[in-house]
């Protein structure tokens, strides 16, 4: 059941949604080759506490899971999709990254990622990275009352066909606010006509994620459990943010 949020709940998620910016911005420029993925961990979970919030991926453990998630963010390198497991692995010069993680707030929870550069990186990887933003652009562009969430889908989807890239279709954004995963699923790509219809003080994710090769295969890593692999080995790129629906539109909370 999709549950819609208070105008106070708004506030606290607009207010959480700025923090978890300002960390993300922040973990970005620390980004370079040389530094571990576990030292950004390190990194992120400081800044959530010293901000006044909660690292609540730390300890989550969605259905179907065997085990927590073990870190404050995900950080996914290059040819991994989504909830990359952080660990020793050094950053090299020409890798991209996927920063990934949840930031609870006063009670509420907001949801954002974004892939990085390491150092210089590919002109395919940067246009792959730009095309992802993209995608998730038109996708909130397209969120509004009236509309559903397969318009979402069927939104990013148009970008990312344009570019001959693929997505992940067992992946997709999701409703957020009072956990980390709530009602509706929010599909990145064309599921066609039906959908969960879009209504002022839902709040959701938005967050293509496109896979270079153009497959739409991944597979999980039976070590960690948690990193999503392009089976194709290609790198992907991963952009989101979490919305609100008002009246009139989408504002972007994060």
């Amino acid at each position: 059941m999709v549950k819609i949020k208070s105008p106070k709940e708004i506030e606290i998620l607009r207010q959480g949604g700025k923090k978890l910016s300002l960390i993300l911005d922040a973990l970005e420029k620390m980004v370079k080759p040389g530094i571990t993925t576990k030292e950004l961990d390190t990194a992120a979970e400081k800044m959530m506490k010293d901000a006044g919030g909660e690292p609540v991926l730390k300890g989550y453990q969605p259905d179907g899971s065997d085990i927590p998630f073990p870190a404050t963010l995900c950080t996914s390198v290059n040819s991994v999709v989504v909830h990359g497991v952080p660990n020793s692995y050094v950053l090299q010069e020409g890798d991209i990254v996927g920063l990934d993680t949840c930031f609870g707030y006063q009670g509420m929870i907001t949801d954002s990622a974004r892939t990085v550069a390491v150092g210089k990186i590919s002109k395919q990887d940067k246009k792959l990275m730009d095309a992802t933003k993209q995608a998730m652009f038109a996708g909130i562009d397209s969120a509004r009352p009236g509309k559903t969430t397969h318009d979402i889908g069927k939104a990013v989807e148009d970008v990312l066909n344009s570019f001959g890239y693929g997505t992940p279709t067992i992946l997709g954004g999701h409703g957020v606010g009072y956990k980390v995963h709530e009602e509706p699923y929010v599909p990145n790509y064309d599921m066609g006509k039906g959908g969960t219809k879009l209504v002022p003080g839902m709040v959701i994710t938005v967050e293509p994620m496109l896979i270079a090769g153009g497959s739409d295969d991944v597979y999980t890593d039976g070590k960690d459990g948690y990193s999503v692999y392009t089976k194709d080995k290609s790198n992907s790129a991963h952009f989101e943010h979490t919305i609100v629906i008002t009246e009139n539109g989408a504002e972007i909370l994060t």
